[in-house]
């Protein structure tokens, strides 16, 4: 088993500005006549809008997720900072059904269903096409909440395949003024600071903005890393007009990682043996290192056309920014390593630099008609998405010692000295363009049964090199959309639906030419029921995915270190449940089950690092005799899964389970303590065998105090 040598640019995220535009705003408000009465708040259209802003989730039609036929998690704040995830990988943990995979320190995959999730959406926009990485920890104090629908969604982002899209919903402003102070001390001296303050900027409550900031930094249990990561978000809307109403923002970050791991450890001896290290255990050296600088910035007009219809326009710019210096341990001889030396490991450094710039605008109409006597709703829209990323590489001295065979594994993180450097040179650049244009309606034909149908035509083009390899590509697609949904009782719905796979793909065959775009078509159906006095909602779905013409790994490398592919027809098919709700007032629940079947060019054994079976659980709540103090316990299962490393052994990880848990204390109306515990029993497994893989964080603590005003 061993991972790709090839790079892919750090992926865009977010700016800094708003500090100035609120201080600006809000001085500007405070001159205003003091004796201004308030206005009704309710009839101001801004307020209610962020009162009840929500997101469009997988249709784009404003739907209850109980009403939208397919099936969709939330993970709401609240839950985050119970259970302290503070990182996009710590959030997605959290929801049924999704997979991360860690299979580098700064690089993580996703997955649901059995396939990468490749689209990311931030507020309902996506980026152009790209191939399912993401590059550092992304913080989540900026977010509201993360969606995750699951299953094909061509309706939402115009691409996508069978495992489904992730929407992150941004803070915004709130209607009355409010903030929050926490700092937290963890295992391994992780330290946490952060700040978030929302306030109106006028007196009828018309103008508002909110700043968000967060700085950590620690160590690890993994052998001389550390990281640090500082975030910063701002956001202004208000309205404009009688109306209309504008939101712009902007938010930054910037993550410095130092020791960290270009692939990861080697499991199998010369043997046949499955080797074991330490939980520590890193082939990575002091002088490794990979940062990143990320910033967006976003603006968005809302224009109400009459009573029932909505024009929104809006424009994302994201840039990333990274540079890194990597070092690489691998099987190169395809032996394994021997179990009495721990001989057999050679090394790879690597050098780069690597910047994206993306622009997204997007317009779309909402509107409400009335046919067969009854209230529908229609959905239109366009969108435009750019995209420009260039890499550029630093070759290391071939005389240095981090060429060839290395010391016996595991050896100390100062046993190899750092590389000369060449210059940086240029060796890929990539453009993309997505347009697209789509629409949807919801038709009730009935008081119980509801269609909702839709199509989306999307056109993708990219041109640019990779080393030798020159390319211009243009493909286009059109995706159609069906559902319906009934309703057996006011407490049960039934629905089906299908959706249309279309993927173009960023992975090259053994010539260095892009596979075709994988197609394919996607089922599901369900029931969902909501139980005490709608507190409970249970979904239960199965669902059958055909994908054609997927990249797929072939354990091959061309001639620059990359992984070639092929294309391979695979099935995917299972059955998900999900209990999300109340159980009691005081006692919330979150529970999932996922269970599915992969057959493929491998017939079961088909992507074999993907667990078949998967739960998960988050219960928490407070004492009914003492409120101020609550508790949770949450955790993750998975079955069994294996890979084969380049030596044609298989490395194999039973199936485990990682429980977390939770006490806090509100000692003041609006002061908490919270301690955290991870990894409850000290559970030792290897994270992923997606590529390569390394031992998750043993059991580890984290003390926080939050006050909020």
């Amino acid at each position: 088993m061993s991972v790709s040598f090839r790079r892919n640019a750090a992926l865009p995220r977010l700016s800094l500005l708003a500090i100035g535009l609120l201080a600006a705003v809000q001085a500007q408000a405070q001159t205003a006549d003091a004796d201004t009465s308030a206005a009704d708040l309710d009839a101001v259209l801004v307020v209610a809008q962020r009162a009840e802003r929500v997101s469009n989730g997988a249709t784009n039609l404003d739907l209850a997720i109980k009403d939208t036929p397919q099936s969709i998690s939330v993970v709401t704040g609240e839950q985050m900072r119970q259970f302290g995830a503070t990182s996009v990988n710590d959030a997605l943990r959290l929801a049924t059904g999704v997979q991360v995979d860690e299979w580098e320190t700064n690089r993580t995959s996703y997955s649901a269903r059995g396939f990468d999730i490749l689209n990311t959406q931030i507020d309902g926009v996506g980026l152009p096409n790209g191939w399912g990485v993401a590059t550092g920890a992304t913080d989540t104090f900026g977010y509201e909440k993360v969606e995750v629908i699951r299953g094909a969604n061509g309706l939402l982002t115009g691409v996508g395949n069978a495992a489904g899209t992730i929407n992150y919903v941004r803070k915004r402003p709130t209607n009355e003024r409010q903030g929050a102070f926490g700092i937290s001390y963890g295992s391994w001296s992780t330290k946490r600071v952060e700040a978030d303050y929302s306030t109106p900027f006028t007196a009828d409550g018309t103008w508002a903005g909110r700043v968000v900031a967060a700085h950590e930094d620690g160590d690890s249990y993994l052998r001389a890393n550390e990281n640090k990561r500082d975030y910063l978000y701002g956001v202004v809307d208000g309205q404009v007009g009688d109306n209309g109403t504008l939101t712009f923002g902007y938010s930054y970050q910037r993550a410095k990682s130092d020791g960290i791991m270009w692939g990861a450890l080697a499991f199998m001896n010369s043997d046949g043996s499955q080797a074991e290290w330490p939980t520590s255990a890193s082939t990575t050296q002091d002088w490794t290192y990979w940062n990143t600088t990320n910033q967006t910035a976003f603006a968005e007009y809302t224009h109400q056309l009459g009573e029932d219809w909505q024009l929104k326009v809006s424009y994302n710019y994201r840039r990333a920014t990274g540079d890194e210096k990597m070092f690489y341990a691998y099987d190169a001889l395809g032996t394994g390593l021997d179990p009495d030396t721990g001989l057999g490991l050679y090394g790879y450094p690597w050098g780069g630099e690597d910047k994206a710039t993306a622009h997204l605008g997007a317009v779309t109409l909402n509107g409400h008609f009335e046919l067969f006597g009854r209230d529908q709703e229609v959905m239109l829209g366009a969108s435009l998405a750019r995209s420009e990323s260039n890499s550029w590489e630093q070759s290391a001295d071939f005389a240095s010692p981090a060429w060839g065979a290395l010391p016996a594994f595991p050896y100390a993180s100062n046993a190899i000295p750092e590389p000369a450097w060449s210059d940086s040179a240029l060796y890929s650049v990539l453009n993309q363009r997505l347009k697209r244009a789509f629409g949807a309606t919801r038709i009730a034909l009935s008081d119980r049964l509801k269609a909702i149908v839709g199509v989306n035509y999307a056109q993708y083009r990219r041109d640019g090199n990779s080393y030798d390899l020159a390319f211009d590509q243009t493909t286009s697609h059109t995706s159609p959309y069906g559902g319906l949904t009934f309703d057996f009782s006011d407490h049960v719905l039934g629905y089906v639906s299908y959706s249309d796979i279309y993927q173009p793909q960023d992975q090259t065959d053994a010539n260095d030419r892009y596979l075709d775009a994988s197609k394919g078509v996607n089922y599901e159906a369900g029931i969902k029921a909501d139980w005490l006095d709608k507190r409970l909602l249970t979904t239960l779905a199965v669902f059958k995915a055909d994908q054609d013409g997927l990249a797929t790994p072939t354990g091959e490398y061309n001639e620059y270190g990359s992984t070639i592919y092929a294309p391979v027809d695979v099935r995917s098919k299972g059955v998900e449940f999900e209990a999300v709700g109340k159980l009691a007032e005081d006692l919330d629940l979150v529970f999932g089950y996922t269970a599915l079947k992969l057959d493929g060019l491998d017939g079961d054994d088909t992507y074999s690092w993907v667990p078949r079976r998967t739960a998960n659980l988050l219960l928490s709540g407070r004492l009914p005799g003492y409120k101020a103090l609550s508790l949770g316990i949450g955790g993750r299962w998975q079955s069994d899964i294996f890979n084969v490393e380049s030596s044609g052994y298989p490395v194999r990880q039973g199936s485990y389970a990682v429980l977390n848990a939770f006490a806090a204390w509100d000692f003041l109306p609006n002061a908490t303590v919270r301690v955290n515990v991870n990894n409850i029993a000290d559970e030792k497994y290897i994270n992923t065998l997606r590529y390569s893989g390394y031992y998750g964080a043993p059991r580890n603590y984290t003390l926080s105090l939050n006050w909020r005003f």
